[in-house]
């Protein structure tokens, strides 16, 4: 591809919204180009990057059995309400109308979808085990739209579903799909993490993440490294000792605690260490009202509240209602006398906890000397806290480190959740109806062109891992204006070229410190550039983009020294 000719809208300046470096540079070097927030063209370039992703991706999910669909993006509710999805996915699921007031929505995943597709085909166990796949665009309504590819209301994602009749079946194909997209992210050049996560709106139970390791993650990553241990710190296990504060059983007294709203506040009103104030959290389940206790030093972990209190939506309380039900504001709040229909959970560290301060449901007063099984009624105990570094591992007991990642994959073991709800049985050997058990495995393709920007970049430009180039070489001719440069850069180009090697030729008629600067901002790894010395001494130099090394070639080497960098056979 000539430049002359190429769609490259280059950028001198950095977009204002662009706040992460991929972002930045996809922009910057011309491969995508905004419409709206969270929606982007792909230019050719970008295009070009995004086929070279898909085409590792249909290459691993052939490999491992899948077989490939193309669903509706338009999906009826009517499946949505059949697996009980319509009402709770929240306000993320984009609901739009036709001429005939049906109700739709664009689908930002496609369980229901597929399982719809397979009910209606297959009706015995003899046509499993079943893998489908599509790549296709999803939408989501994000709240905030950020960071480009990253967080988008338009991206591009492959899912692949599995069917079998046993759990053993779902096993095998967990495994396989494990091996899929650690092959996936290695071909991509990716450095990554499985790690264990949470299921969210998707359902099911056994999920990992695989996360592409960069400093502007969204995903806290713990890591064991000791053991295999490592797992979201959403959901990364905590075990904590129980705490107590008191060797006696002094009765519990109320306490002025003037404008001391916070656990900070009235640790230093009563000098007393801030974990021995229990903070008291209330929240909404569903519309009812919960309680969540915590040492003061901890944060809740509404994931972990969530497990402990199945519920399709949990949010913070708005403190109107809260004051309205408790007659006291959240800085106050704790479980004595908390009212008998809102269950109260507590963290396993209370678990016993004798001598802590609570609120006293009064403003500006706590309660001091509380033994928490002794004067509250806790409905459970369990793992509610948000984990942080340095707390033991699970498994080993060594401390755990953080690492930041980018969540480009994540693979379910679903079970029948979507199949008993939508009646997708199959019969058995002995001729018995039995749910369909499936699992769900997504790749964010979009993302991984993002992610693959934030780990492989410099202050100059994108540095493309080889299997994600746009173009396997860019060949740059310094001076076109020079007839013996532009006779040497053509030949090349045509040499190259008939070989099957993928070019960008930039002969467009620059200045020749633009066409470097704008080859390492593309970020292509090899730079072959035909100068004035080309000329001279018969050779043209080889730039390693990501080294920055140089070398000179005659150029009947041309093709076999590209061959031999992309191990093309």
């Amino acid at each position: 591809m000539r430049m002359t000719t190429a769609l490259i809208p280059t950028l001198r300046d950095i977009p204002a919204d662009a706040a992460i470096p991929s972002h930045q540079l996809l922009l910057k070097a011309g491969y995508i180009l905004r419409t709206a927030a969270g929606l982007y063209n792909y230019l050719p370039l970008g295009h070009r990057v995004l086929a070279k992703v898909e085409a590792i991706v249909r290459e691993e999910m052939d490999r491992f059995g899948g077989q490939e669909v193309l669903m509706p993006i338009l999906q009826p509710a009517e499946l949505w309400e059949e697996s009980g999805r319509w009402e709770v996915y929240g306000e993320e699921l984009m609901r739009i109308r036709d001429r005939h007031e049906r109700q739709f929505c664009l689908g930002p995943t496609h369980e229901e979808v597929i399982t719809d597709l397979v009910r209606q085909t297959i009706g015995s166990y003899k046509a499993l085990p079943l893998r489908l796949y599509q790549i296709q665009n999803k939408y989501r309504d994000e709240r905030r739209p950020r960071f480009g590819l990253m967080r988008g209301r338009e991206f591009v994602m492959k899912d692949l579903y599995s069917f079998d009749l046993d759990e053993a079946g779902l096993d095998q194909a967990y495994e396989d799909m494990y091996k899929a997209y650690t092959a996936v992210f290695s071909r991509c050049g990716l450095t990554f993490k499985p790690v264990l996560a949470d299921s969210g709106q998707i359902g099911g139970g056994y999920t990992h993440e695989f996360n592409v390791l960069a400093d502007n993650g969204e995903s806290v990553l713990a890591i064991c490294p000791s053991c295999d241990y490592a797992a979201n710190q959403e959901i990364a296990e905590v075990t904590s000792e129980p705490v107590t504060y008191a060797e006696d059983d002094a009765a519990y007294e109320k306490v002025y605690t003037p404008d001391a709203k916070t656990i900070d506040a009235v640790g230093a009103f009563l000098d007393l260490p801030a974990e021995q104030c229990v903070k008291t959290m209330m929240f909404e389940a569903d519309g009812d009202l919960i309680c969540v206790l915590t040492l003061g030093n901890d944060e809740v972990n509404d994931i972990k509240v969530q497990k402990i209190h199945p519920c399709d939506q949990l949010t913070l309380a708005d403190p109107e209602k809260i004051h309205d039900r408790l007659g006291a504001d959240p800085g106050s709040l704790g479980p004595v006398g908390m009212p008998e229909d809102i269950p109260i959970y507590a963290d396993q560290a209370l678990k016993g906890a004798r001598g802590v301060v609570v609120g006293a449901n009064e403003n500006a007063y706590h309660y001091i000397h509380v033994d928490l099984e002794r004067d509250a009624n806790i409905s459970a105990y369990g793992d509610l806290r948000l984990l942080v570094e340095g707390d033991p591992c699970p498994v080993c007991g060594e401390k755990l480190q953080f690492t930041r990642g980018i969540e480009v994959g994540q693979i379910f073991k679903l079970g029948t959740k979507y199949s008993e709800a939508m009646g997708a049985t199959v019969l058995d050997e002995n001729g018995k109806a039995r749910p369909l058990i499936m699992g769900c495995y997504g790749i964010g393709v979009s993302r991984t062109v993002a992610a693959a920007v934030e780990q492989h970049h410099d202050d100059r430009g994108i540095i493309w891992p080889k299997a994600l180039t746009p173009y396997q070489v860019h060949l740059i001719a310094v001076n076109m204006k020079n007839a013996e440069i532009a006779q040497m850069a053509e030949a090349a180009y045509k040499a190259l070229t008939e070989a099957g090697i993928e070019v960008l030729f930039d002969d467009r008629k620059e200045r020749a410190g633009v066409k470097f600067n704008d080859a390492d901002l593309i970020g292509i790894p090899v730079q072959l550039i035909v100068g004035k010395g080309s000329v001279e001494n018969g050779e043209i130099e080889w730039k390693d983009r990501r080294s920055g090394e140089k070398q000179t070639l005659q150029p009947a080497d041309l093709t076999t020294a590209v061959q031999a960098f992309y191990e093309i056979k």
